[in-house]
C-alpha cells in the first residue's frame, strides 16, 4: 500500500470493515484423500458468503516464502512486510502493555525442554500453562547483567518476553532457537559489529538460566528469537482516516494491532469471545481487525482432525458477524499451517472479500482447489486487501482529474 497515495485518497465514511483471520487457515493435501483441512470442514456459512463474493488465495510475502506470523498480518494491514519488518519481541512487549522504550531491546521467549546432551526436545516445553511460566520466570528474577537492566514478563501458557535496558544496545543479535526438535540452542551471534555488547549480555543471560532451570521440568532452558526495536511506522488511522480495532486473546497480535495505531480490545480464551468483543464495540469503530488462533495451534501440533473442527466451529460463528450487518467483510488467514507439515508453509492463503459493491466470481465453495478459479486469482499480493477493502466501503477518492 503506497502509503501517500491512500491518505491523499482516503476520506471518512459511515461504513464499517471487518478484517477475521483465521491463522494458519490454509491448508495442504492429506495422504487420505487428498483434501486440506479446510476441505475437508463442513463450512456452510463460508461456503455460500463466498457464492457471493470476490474470492481468491492470497500470497503474505512473495512466491514460495514461508511467512512469520508478524510480516503475514502486516501483509493484510496494508504494509510491505519486507520493507516493514519487525521481531517478534517487540510484538510481544506491546502485546503485554510493556511500556518498551525507543533504546530497548526486546526479544520472543519460549520455555523449552533439552535431553542431557543439551538437545532440544521439545521447543514448547509441552505447553506448560501461564501459572507455571511466571514460577519459572520468578527463578531468574534475580539475573543481573552488567551495564544492563532485565525485565521478564508472561506472555502466554510457554512464551514469555526478555527486555534488556541500557546504552548502546542493538537489534542486531541472532537468535537462539533452532527452529526444531533434535539440535541444540544456538549461541546469540552479532550480525553486525555495533552488536558485539548486546549478543555478550544475551550469552551472558543464557548461562544464568542454564543453571537455574537445571533441575525443572519439562521446561528446564529458554529460546529467545525476534531481536528488535521499537520501530516508527506510519499509523493505519491516519493513513486510512478511520478508527480501528483489533480483537484478539494472545497478546502477540494485539501488539502487531498496538503496533500500526489500532486500538485493542482483548478477548476471552474460547473461540467465540472475539466475536462478543466485537458486537460490544461495533458502534464505536469503522475498521475491525478480528483474530482467531486456535487453528494455527492444531497445524503446529501436526494434528488435522482437531483443526478441522475448529474451522467448522469459525463456520458457525460466522453468521454473528453478518447480523451486525457490515459493509465490508474480509475472510483469511495470515499464512498457511499445514498439519501435514506442523509448521507455517509457503501455501497461498484462502481469502474473500465481500461487500455491497464486488463483482462475485464464480466461486461456490470456500477450499483451495475451488479459490484458484477466484476472481483475486492464485497469488494475490496479500497487500493489495487493505485498498481493496477501502474502496469497497467508500473510502477512497477518486485519483486524478
Amino acid at each position: 500500500m503506497d502509503f501517500n497515495l491512500i491518505k491523499g485518497l482516503a476520506k471518512p465514511a459511515d461504513t464499517k470493515i471487518v478484517l477475521l483471520v483465521l491463522d494458519g487457515l490454509g491448508g495442504a493435501s492429506s495422504e487420505k484423500d487428498g483434501f486440506t483441512e479446510l476441505e475437508t470442514a463442513h463450512t456452510p456459512h463460508l461456503d455460500e458468503i463466498a457464492g457471493q463474493s470476490l474470492c481468491g488465495l492470497h500470497q503474505p510475502i512473495g512466491a514460495g516464502i514461508t511467512p512469520g506470523s508478524g510480516p503475514a498480518h502486516l501483509a493484510l494491514f496494508g504494509y510491505d512486510p519486507v520493507k516493514y519488518h519487525v521481531g517478534r519481541g517487540v510484538l510481544a512487549a506491546l502485546g503485554v502493555d510493556f511500556d518498551l522504550q525507543a533504546a530497548d531491546v526486546a526479544a520472543r521467549g519460549n520455555f523449552c525442554t533439552l535431553d542431557n546432551g543439551g538437545v532440544v526436545q521439545d521447543r514448547r516445553a509441552g505447553r506448560i500453562s501461564s501459572e507455571k511460566n511466571q514460577e519459572l520466570l520468578n527463578l531468574l528474577d534475580d539475573i543481573e547483567l552488567p551495564g544492563a537492566e532485565v525485565f521478564l514478563r508472561v506472555v502466554k501458557e510457554y512464551r514469555f518476553l526478555l527486555v534488556l535496558r541500557g546504552e548502546n544496545l542493538s537489534e542486531a543479535v541472532g537468535g537462539t532457537d533452532p527452529q526444531g526438535v533434535g539440535k541444540k540452542p544456538r549461541d546469540p551471534e552479532p550480525l553486525a559489529p555495533e552488536a558485539e555488547h548486546t549478543a555478550g549480555l544475551v550469552a551472558r543471560f543464557v548461562e544464568q538460566v542454564r543453571s537455574k532451570l537445571a533441575d525443572q521440568h519439562p521446561a528446564n532452558m529458554v529460546l529467545l528469537r525476534g531481536f528488535s526495536q521499537r520501530p516508527d511506522w506510519p499509523q493505519m488511522p491516519e493513513v486510512c482516516r478511520l478508527k480501528a480495532a483489533g480483537i484478539a486473546s494472545y497478546p502477540m497480535y494485539l501488539g502487531l494491532a498496538k503496533l500500526v495505531g489500532m486500538e485493542v480490545l482483548k478477548a476471552g480464551e474460547n473461540l467465540a469471545d472475539p466475536f462478543q468483543v466485537l458486537e460490544e464495540a461495533w458502534a464505536d469503530f469503522d475498521f475491525f481487525f478480528v483474530h482467531l488462533k486456535p487453528m494455527d495451534s492444531a497445524g503446529e501440533d501436526g494434528d488435522f482432525d482437531r483443526k478441522v473442527k475448529l474451522i467448522e466451529q469459525a463456520d458457525a460463528l460466522v453468521p454473528r458477524l453478518f447480523r451486525l450487518d457490515p459493509d465490508v467483510v474480509i475472510i483469511t488467514g495470515d499464512h498457511s499451517t499445514p498439519a501435514k507439515l506442523a509448521y507455517h508453509s509457503w501455501h497461498p492463503v484462502p481469502v474473500l472479500l465481500w461487500s455491497r459493491h464486488c463483482r462475485p466470481d464464480r466461486v461456490d465453495r470456500f477450499g483451495e482447489r475451488a479459490l484458484i478459479n477466484g476472481g483475486l486469482g492464485p497469488r494475490f499480493p496479500a497487500v493489495d486487501l487493505m485498498p481493496l477493502a477501502l474502496a469497497n466501503a467508500r473510502r477512497l477518492e477518486k485519483f486524478g482529474a
